[in-house]
């Protein structure tokens, strides 16, 4: 039976959860932040969620009302109920609500440090307001939401954020939410790790078993990488030179692999010419990083912005 990427995640959501997993958040991209029956499908099963949505989606800043049933002086034909009432104002595109809304146009941003990079801090200003999508069931308008718009500071790239959970309720901050938000961004840079160093991309295979066996196959590359590179990498930091990255373990494991069947003097002279290649291009990233940071804090403090002192969204054990 055919299923769409968002009504797959929600049979995969509940077979977690039937195995006992208790997830706080959960978030997606604007592939899933665009699909309304998907948000529907995790508020009847009252998970949170975080998912980036498009630009041109819809929502409500005040909550509109919905008939039930006919009024009393109802004229005319039959009518479909539960429906909106017809004079309620249809729902707006949210880049058109973050740019004429009072609700954000009098709303001072509020600059985040949202993570370290190996280019420097990246700092959004991020404003937020409470509203109401359209929902796929008989309530048609949801529970009240949270939209928040962030703009980074230094490209000016804007994106949206939708939430079923508000500051201030349930324990929720705005920091949890755009914590959650944010925090995509291992998980994208993990798949393009598996496709750039590990060949996730590279297969020619049309058989569902023959897809799964390439999938497994990559992931289990990736483990290994990772957990080498976390055992034998003498620094975290990428200015020290001594960080050590997926991409030179799957190179080093390469020459190993490929030298196995060869004279030792040969193999020795193979280990020392990838050893000499990748304290190079360690040295080199090294000092890359360092020039990038450095243009990133002086195009900041140009901008008044100390990122050490605006608040930052990753919790300060892991910074």
């Amino acid at each position: 039976m055919f299923q769409t990427k968002p009504q797959i995640a929600l049979d995969l959501i509940d077979r977690a959860k039937a195995n006992g997993i208790r997830v706080g958040a959960w978030t997606a991209d604007e592939g899933y932040g665009r699909d309304g029956a998907f948000l529907d499908g995790l508020d009847q099963r009252n998970e949170a969620f975080v998912v980036e949505i498009p630009p041109n989606a819809h929502a409500w800043m005040v909550k509109p009302k919905v008939l039930k049933a006919p009024p009393d002086n109802a004229s005319g034909g039959p009518k479909k109920y539960p429906r909106l009432r017809s004079r309620e104002r249809s729902p707006s595109e949210v880049q058109n609500l973050a740019t004429y809304s009072p609700a954000f146009r009098k709303q001072t941003p509020q600059n985040y440090r949202t993570k370290e990079t190996h280019r420097g801090s990246e700092v959004w200003d991020v404003r937020w307001a409470t509203c109401w999508r359209k929902t796929h069931t008989e309530k048609l308008v949801s529970n009240q939401c949270t939209l928040v718009v962030a703009h980074n500071i230094l490209t000016s790239e804007v994106k949206y954020f939708l939430s079923n959970r508000v500051p201030g309720r349930d324990g929720w901050t705005l920091r949890q939410i755009l914590r959650v938000a944010f925090g995509r961004w291992a998980i994208e840079d993990c798949f393009r790790e598996t496709k750039e160093e590990l060949g996730l991309d590279h297969f020619e295979c049309r058989g569902w078993r023959c897809i799964h066996r390439h999938l497994f196959v990559t992931i289990l590359s990736q483990l290994f990488c990772a957990r080498v590179r976390q055992q034998l990498s003498p620094s975290e930091d990428v200015t020290s030179g001594e960080l050590l990255t997926t991409e030179q373990v799957r190179r080093a494991a390469n020459v190993v692999v490929q030298s196995l069947n060869l004279p030792r003097r040969t193999r020795e002279q193979l280990y020392r010419e990838e050893s000499q290649r990748q304290n190079y291009y360690a040295r080199r990233n090294a000092q890359a990083s360092k020039s990038h940071r450095k243009t990133r804090r002086k195009r900041l403090a140009e901008l008044g912005i100390d990122p050490e002192k605006i608040k930052s969204v990753p919790p300060k054990n892991t910074q």
